[in-house]
């Protein structure tokens, strides 16, 4: 997931570049909405790593 984060937000830096604020902002967009995702399955990860230890 990490990975679609990173691809959607080198397409929003390379349409930013080119001066497509739509495509730039749609794209930077989903990025952060799976860089959020990512965060909390991380988060619910570590919790539930924790818990299986002890």
């Amino acid at each position: 997931m990490l990975r679609w984060t990173i691809t959607f937000l080198v397409i929003a830096l390379i349409a930013a570049l080119f001066g497509f604020g739509g495509i730039a902002a749609g794209a930077a967009a989903i990025a952060k909405i799976i860089f959020f995702i990512f965060l909390v399955l991380l988060v619910i990860s570590l919790v539930m790593s924790v818990f299986r230890k002890t």
